[in-house]
């Protein structure tokens, strides 16, 4: 699924010769022949290797961000990028390629910069510094680096800022579209129903009519199809609760730019929702995704006892998890290791999900009201609070994405 899968390189690249919406041909080649006929037309082979290197991974990296956000193909067009800088980067069908940009191009192809935490390439733009200037790389200004001595990393952190990271030898692969290729609905399941309940929940956030998913879980049930429904019926598709090939597009349209995960400035994709599945066991110093999980399961067990100390959930185990959890073990009578085996997962989990049904879930506690004249199969609409209750609690530190955290 492109939005939640490590990015790839494609082994070819279609091309739409002009603008988007004009009726130019459509050109496929090999990606490396693609960025060795960009940055012949784009750059100098004259330059210092460092400035070489460096507008060819942000090419390439801009490029990768087209395939991976599906850019073209949210929008319907069945390319993934144009051939004008007015919206991409310059592409000449059948211009000459210099000898030492097709090496450089032949070595580094399965690279590309990235934000670090984030998964996306960098939509890594660039202008040449001279006749239009830009937020992001000066060509000719990456060439007056080089003559100061910068490396090709210096040169992109200088423009693209510190927090970026080369990620080297991605995989190869054909397109890969990240429609399922057969409609969701009720009763689906696995990471695709994952991805679908973690865009809609961000989605939300820009348009509280639709409703929050809680928990994001891979279960297609009545949470998710209330959401669809909704959301179906905001942007005029047919609202039958059946995620088809349209919906999907229309989603996967709006989370990219909502995220603004095709920008230079992007909110970044950095999760795709939450798994409750037992990982290997956690202990001090681990940290990622599952890390987070049990610090999240953890802070929201805080708010209902108060032997557990609070925690920051910030994917590192450090000694205020590990507290909490030996806090836990205490309480449920389990050895207090501080490390999360299996034993004690599945009690943090089964005592979180109880907080889950017995609280977040009563409709007492936090009831909503249906739209006018709704019957009972109805999506619940807007809380009789402030505004629409998230699906989790919020405490200090939380901040409102489409995972939950």
């Amino acid at each position: 699924m492109a939005l939640t899968t490590t990015p790839y390189v494609p082994e070819y690249i279609t091309v739409h010769i002009g603008t988007a919406g004009s009726g130019g041909q459509n050109v496929t080649v090999s990606f490396p022949d693609y960025i060795k006929n960009v940055a012949s037309s784009e750059i100098y082979p004259t330059w210092e290797p460092s400035a070489l290197r460096a507008n060819i991974l942000a090419q390439i990296s801009f490029a990768l961000n087209r395939v991976y956000t599906e850019f073209y193909r949210s929008r319907g067009y069945p390319f993934q990028i144009t051939s004008t800088t007015a919206q991409d980067q310059k592409f000449i069908p059948g211009r000459n390629i210099f000898e030492n940009i097709s090496q450089l191009v032949d070595e580094i192809f399965t690279d590309y910069i990235r934000r670090q935490g984030n998964v996306e390439p960098l939509s890594a733009k660039f202008c040449n510094g001279t006749t239009t200037t830009c937020d992001g790389l000066s060509q000719w200004g990456s060439q007056d680096l080089a003559l100061e001595g910068y490396d090709s990393m210096e040169i992109l952190r200088n423009y693209y800022g510190n927090n970026i990271e080369l990620v080297t030898d991605a995989p190869i692969r054909g397109i890969q579209q990240s429609y399922p290729g057969s409609p969701l609905r009720k009763g689906s399941s696995g990471s695709n129903v994952t991805f679908l309940q973690t865009a809609m929940n961000r989605i939300s956030q820009d348009y509280p009519a639709i409703p929050k998913i809680w928990p994001v879980d891979g279960v297609f049930g009545d949470q998710t199809e209330a959401a669809v429904r909704k959301f179906q019926s905001i942007f005029n598709l047919t609202s039958d609760g059946i995620v088809g090939e349209a919906t999907w597009y229309k989603m996967i349209y709006l989370y990219a730019g909502i995220k603004k995960l095709s920008e230079l400035v992007s909110e970044g994709q950095d999760y795709f929702g939450i798994s409750f599945q037992y990982p290997d066991a956690l202990k001090r110093g681990d940290t990622g995704e599952k890390v987070r999980i049990l610090q999240y399961m953890l802070s929201m067990l805080a708010q209902f006892n108060d032997t557990i100390p609070p925690v920051t959930v910030d994917g590192v185990f450090g000694a205020e998890t590990e507290e909490a959890v030996r806090a836990f073990q205490h309480k449920k009578h389990l050895p207090e290791t501080g490390v999360v085996d299996a034993e004690t997962w599945d009690y943090l989990y089964r005592e979180f999900q109880g907080v889950s049904e017995t609280v977040l879930d009563n409709p007492v506690l936090f009831p909503q009201e249906k739209a006018a004249g709704a019957d009972a199969s109805s999506a619940y609409g807007t809380t009789t609070r402030l505004t629409q209750y998230p699906g989790y609690s919020l405490t200090l530190g939380s901040r409102d994405t489409e995972g939950g955290f």
